[in-house]
């Protein structure tokens, strides 16, 4: 029992005075570890930054004519932008379906940025294209989709490892099963704020991690960031190490917006005299620049400096950096090409058995090849490298090469297949063959080797993404039976159902694709799915991956919504009979064939086999 001595009082003020500075030294290292010691409810603190922002974030909705950036922002100018900023953004367009209006909000959310930290525009614009690097660069995080980021959110907000992996197979999302671990715990002493240029660079620190013990460390900086995240902060993060926002609006989109603000945020020069919508335009500009010079350092710093209007002369083809790839266009016909270049004089090359290669020459001798997406496959071709230098006038400095590396005999003088299959195997017919090949450069034979071809079905194969799927009955009790695929609207950044498949499965093929697609099934269909109601598959599924499909036919469809509005204003398209070829590594599910590709290739069956008209849906 103490005593009421003013000496006793003092010693144990002393005593109670060293607790206190134990108990602050504690907190300051709980500041950067990741903490599991909670409090009650009642004790949170109140953050009014984040109250403002949730009670301001609806006015980014607004047309970008009636916007005000200073509306919106609730950080000082030239202070950090909060990352708690983005991930309402994010919020914000995960309930819209439109376009329109989700560019109109990305819009505004970079006027926003630019009126106020126009340093931050950048790591905004990688955050919101969900990059991290330009892709040439191959930075990647390295920490795959799911189990080393269960364990930093296990950590970071005191779960157990088994119990985010359930709820990860409740839900579905690992974003969510963050956010509700996050609103779950909270911490006596939270760490700073994040910020958009803290995210960025701890993600860009997270790929450069490498060997011995780098996956530990990959795990404790995933883990630093959710500790300090709040709100609606885990989701999206969360999100953006699976590389995958799940917001229905891509690259093209985040472009459009950032030429559009550019507009609005226009201090270096007026929009030239012929132009009559500087909006559309802007954004035409930007994507277009992106498409020769795909990296937003460059393209973001020159908007900055010298405006979008000059941007075309700013950002030009740079050795070194690699064009994006053109995606061609498939036909049926010598006519229908003559038809969509008119009077014009074209060039028609031969398509080479080989790889697409993008080869360039620095001025300082340095030389790099690039695959179609963009990666380095520079030591994959010595003998090209040597042979480089000894091909180019002395006059020519640097250049670009798109072209076709194949396999070539010298002494027979002629390209050769580049797997060279002929020599390496024998038919065995009904068990292994070679494709039907025709080598002639007579348009007759051509001709009547293309008509012989789309005789036996579509001329070409369609590359298409499993969006649902349904169960399967009798002896395919227990996986998936059938498959919803869906072909991709650039315009609309929408996939837009073109067949149901499910014949032509053996049972292993069936078992294989469920399995890969049981872990990608979502509660409810995205915004973004173009589906009509009376289809009504068992489950839906992310947007992962992208299959190569043959068909009999293309056909106007009552139930699909592929190329709606193109070939019929009610009407969309459909594959009758489809089979599946293969499942495609290589592709991106933006880059399944797109919706202009199979209305293309419709008009063109049309054209040359007018009878199959008729024929109506056959799933």
């Amino acid at each position: 029992m103490f005593s009421s001595s003013s000496q006793h009082r003092s010693a144990f003020d002393v005593l109670m005075s060293n607790a206190s500075a134990k108990k602050k030294r504690k907190l300051e290292e709980i500041e950067d570890t990741p903490s599991r010691v909670r409090i009650s409810d009642s004790a949170k603190p109140k953050s009014d930054r984040v109250t403002e922002l949730k009670s301001k974030i609806g006015l980014l909705k607004k047309k970008p004519g009636d916007f005000d950036p200073s509306k919106v922002s609730c950080w000082d100018k030239g202070e950090r932008v909060p990352f708690m900023f983005l991930s309402l953004v994010f919020d914000l367009i995960a309930v819209e379906n439109g376009r329109i209006v989700i560019t109109d909000i990305l819009c505004n959310m970079l006027r926003t940025v630019i009126a106020t930290t126009p340093q931050d525009l950048l790591p905004t614009v990688y955050l919101a294209a969900n990059e991290i690097a330009p892709a040439h660069e191959g930075v990647k995080l390295g920490i795959g989709k799911g189990s080393s980021i269960i364990k930093a959110i296990s950590e970071a907000f005191g779960r157990t490892k088994a119990q985010v992996k359930q709820q990860y197979t409740q839900l579905g999302d690992l974003g969510l099963v963050a956010k509700g671990s996050r609103s779950s715990q909270t911490m006596i002493l939270m760490p700073k704020p994040l910020t958009v240029v803290k995210v960025v660079d701890t993600l860009r620190q997270i790929a450069k991690e490498s060997g011995k013990g780098s996956k530990d460390k990959k795990k404790d900086l995933m883990k630093t960031l959710l500790v300090a995240t709040t709100d609606c902060e885990p989701l999206y993060l969360t999100r953006l190490l699976q590389d995958n926002l799940r917001l229905g609006f891509s690259r093209q989109t985040v472009l459009a917006a950032l030429g559009q603000a550019a507009v609005y945020n226009e201090e270096h020069s007026k929009p030239p005299p012929n132009i009559k919508n500087p909006l559309d335009e802007a954004a035409t500009i930007v994507k277009e620049v992106f498409s020769v010079l795909p990296v937003y350092d460059i393209i973001v710093g020159a908007l900055l400096t010298s405006g979008v209007w000059n941007l075309p002369k700013t950002c030009n083809l740079t050795p070194g950096v690699p064009v994006r790839a053109m995606l061609a266009k498939a036909t049926t016909s010598v006519d229908l090409i003559l038809e969509k270049f008119g009077d014009t004089v074209f060039t028609a090359e031969y398509k080479y058995d080989g790889e697409r290669a993008q080869i360039h020459y620095m001025e300082d001798g340095t030389i790099e090849i690039f695959s179609r997406h963009a990666e380095r496959n520079t030591g994959k071709y010595p003998d090209v490298v040597l042979a480089l230098s000894r091909f180019k006038k002395l006059s020519v400095k640097s250049f670009i090469l798109d072209c076709e590396v194949v396999a070539f005999n010298r002494e027979e003088k002629k390209i050769l297949p580049l797997q060279k299959l002929y020599d390496s195997f024998e038919e065995d017919p009904g068990y292994f063959q070679f494709a039907t090949a025709l080598t002639s450069n007579d348009i007759g034979e051509l001709q009547e080797f293309l008509k012989a071809s789309i005789d036996i079905g579509i001329g070409d194969s369609v590359d298409l993404v499993p969006i649902a799927a349904f169960h399967g009955r009798g002896k395919r009790t227990g996986f998936f039976g059938a498959f919803l695929l869906a072909c991709y609207d650039v315009d609309k950044e929408e996939f837009q159902s073109i067949c149901k498949i499910g014949t032509g499965f053996s049972d292993a093929e069936l078992h294989e694709l469920s399995s890969s697609l049981c872990s990608k099934v979502i509660d409810i269909p995205k915004q973004y799915y173009q589906v009509d109601d009376g289809l009504n598959p068992d489950v839906w599924l992310e947007p992962t991956e992208v299959w190569e499909v043959k068909a009999a036919d293309l056909t106007i469809s009552h139930v699909h919504r592929a190329a709606i509005g193109i070939v019929d204003p009610d009407k969309g398209i459909s594959l009758r009979f489809p089979r599946l070829v293969r499942v495609r590594k290589d592709k991106n599910p933006e880059e399944a064939t797109s919706s202009d590709q199979i209305a293309e290739m419709y008009q063109a069956q049309k054209h040359n086999q007018p009878s199959n008209q008729g024929k109506g849906d056959d799933d």
